[in-house]
């Protein structure tokens, strides 16, 4: 769902712009800062030379970025950083139709 989140907010903009994104997931930030490079020289496999997992979301989050000047910052999750919190309440808020929905199936 993190790189999901990436992907559609960078893809919503209209020009290139100076962007700060913030993100509680090390797996976002470690993966698009430290990992990416090296996954593309490799034909998008990892170091032990097993394909990269979520590979598709991957090349997405890389076309998006095109483009950007992108500063990433890690926050805590369930810290208390105002932005973290809001995101979090809207994506559970979002996905409660599903989930009741689902109980409903399964109850």
């Amino acid at each position: 769902m993190e790189l999901t989140a990436a992907i559609e907010a960078l893809n919503a903009l209209k020009r290139p712009c100076h962007v700060d994104l913030y993100t509680d997931s090390t797996y976002v930030r470690s993966g698009i800062t430290q990992w990416i490079a090296g996954w593309k020289a490799r034909g998008w496999r990892t170091a032990a030379k097993k394909p990269v997992a979520n590979v598709d979301l991957w090349q997405a989050l890389d076309a998006a970025i095109a483009g950007h000047e992108i500063t990433w910052h890690w926050v805590k999750g369930h810290s208390g950083h105002d932005g973290n919190e809001a995101a979090d309440r809207l994506a559970n808020e979002g996905m409660a139709p599903y989930k009741s929905a689902k109980g409903e199936a399964n109850g």
